[in-house]
């Protein structure tokens, strides 16, 4: 239902004025009109949905992968039915991870340009630091050092901050009698000099094509814009991807198979390799030290016809499995195959009680950390998939978002805390604690009154899926159903 409604970007009024009155093609239109196929990977696309300032659909960007002439691209794409395309803190966010994907994997860059520049209000969220609004031009001078190429359609206004977008692109499309380019538009030149001055002659595309020179090509319509980009990404010299010679086998069970097979609880009682036998080609899979540490499983498959190394809770991140893990992922590392990480991490255990118990406590968090140590420095793509639980230190051991994955992605049933707000650590009923425990009862008798917002109930709020999606901890949210495609 979420992703309808983000589909609809600003809604249908808002679609109706930027399609009708203002003669534009919708941004998912447009994207169509450029692809190869209907192959197309949307990131992040829940990003913006709860956040303070309101509700931003999409954050009036929408991001991601597909095809243009068989080379895939990022797509970083302007929704002005959307707050008029203002760029926003979460936008700023998304367009940034963009561009870290397109230098991480070496893509080319799309930008189709449509925004009335930074959402001025916020301005102290959007313009100083290090990783805000500024950042997008140095990553596209970087980008084009690294011989990476970016191209722009400017299929819409580009105020301010936009309009540095398709200068800095190595080509740039101007659409006539849509697109315009300038620092400020003609209500401020009104307010400083009292000129009145039209946005064409301001900043249209005919001056942009013919006296500044700031736009490479001048596209008398949106199609013709597409179709020109389309021609200039076949003459930047990018190798298409080759075509499979054959089709993967599919699982020897269905993929579908998957939606009920989501674990509701984050026990990590669920066999994961029931898990796997729907996701991988043949449902074939060569287990490597299947008896040793089985709470974690790690193997070889192919998913689509690619080899891949699988690393998967299959419960409670143990020290042998600890072990196992760090072993195998140097395995993979060595011989150059990525990782797919299943992660479904149980609650961090309670704390020892014992000499034994803390003995064995200290040998799994010594293990932890060298598995730590082999997933942070491997050398190979990682991507990660949050099929369950995501709790505490274990899911640092198994790429979680802070190690840099290449990719992460979640289902919606996967939780991301600290701590499972339902397996809250029990507090000893003797001593110095007894105030604390009483406390500790209230807030669980408190925590799912409608009234009272205590801290549990903020802790599960706080762990959804859609929580973290919406303020992009992650790549998007994705139906379990369509792993394998992913």
């Amino acid at each position: 239902e979420l992703l309808e409604r983000v589909k609809k970007g600003g809604g249908e009024n808002a679609i109706l004025r930027h399609t009708q009155r203002n003669k534009k093609v919708f941004v998912r239109e447009r994207l169509r009109l450029l692809l190869d196929d209907e192959d197309f990977l949307e990131l992040s696309p829940l990003a913006g949905l709860d956040m303070p300032y309101g509700d931003v659909p999409a954050a009036g960007c929408l991001t991601g992968i597909g095809r243009i002439c068989g080379v895939w691209c990022v797509f970083i794409a302007s929704d002005a039915t959307v707050k008029g395309g203002t760029i926003y803190p979460i936008g700023v966010k998304k367009q940034l991870r963009a561009q870290e994907i397109a230098m991480e994997n070496r893509l080319l860059s799309v930008h189709l340009v449509d925004s009335g520049g930074a959402f001025l209000p916020l301005q102290s969220e959007l313009f100083p630091d290090k990783l805000h609004g500024g950042r997008i031009f140095y990553n596209e001078a970087i980008m084009s050092a690294m011989g990476i190429p970016q191209v722009a359609v400017v299929c819409g206004s580009c105020v301010a901050g936009g309009a540095y977008v398709p200068t800095m692109a190595e080509e740039s499309v101007i659409i006539d009698k849509i697109g315009t380019l300038f620092l400020a538009g003609p209500p401020l030149v009104k307010a400083a000099t009292g000129e009145d001055v039209s946005p064409e002659d301001l900043g249209g595309a005919r001056l942009h094509s013919q006296v500044s020179g700031c736009s490479d090509h001048f596209a008398p319509s949106e199609e013709e814009a597409y179709e020109c980009i389309r021609n200039v990404v076949s003459t930047l010299n990018c190798e298409p991807v080759p075509e499979e010679d054959r089709e993967p086998d599919s699982p020897l069970y269905s993929p579908e198979e998957l939606l009920g097979l989501a674990p509701l609880g984050y026990s990590c009682t669920l066999p994961v390799k029931l898990i796997l036998s729907r996701l991988v080609d043949g449902s074939r899979f060569q287990e490597f030290k299947a008896t040793y540490g089985t709470t974690l499983v790690t193997g070889f498959g192919h998913v689509e016809g690619r080899l891949v190394g699988i690393v998967a809770n299959n419960g409670e991140l143990a020290h042998d499995a600890a072990l196992k893990g760090s072993h195998f992922v140097q395995l993979c590392d060595q011989r150059g195959i990525p990782i797919l990480f299943l992660q479904n991490t149980a609650p961090q255990p309670a704390g020892p009680a014992s000499i034994s118990q803390a003995e064995a406590h200290s040998n799994r968090l010594k293990a932890q950390a060298s598995m730590m140590a082999a997933v942070a420095c491997a050398a190979v793509p990682k991507i990660t998939i949050v099929i369950g639980g995501c709790f505490g230190s274990d899911s640092y051991v198994m790429c979680g978002r802070s190690f840099s994955p290449n990719f992460l992605f979640l289902w919606p049933n996967a939780r991301v805390a600290l701590v499972d707000s339902r397996h809250f650590p029990t507090v000893p009923p003797a001593g110095d604690w007894a105030g604390e425990e009483l406390e500790l009862e209230q807030l669980k008798a408190n925590a799912f009154k409608p009234v009272q917002f205590s801290a549990l109930s903020r802790l599960e709020e706080e762990s959804s899926a859609f929580y973290s999606s919406s303020r992009l901890w992650d790549d998007g949210i994705i139906l379990p159903q369509d792993t394998r495609k992913v």
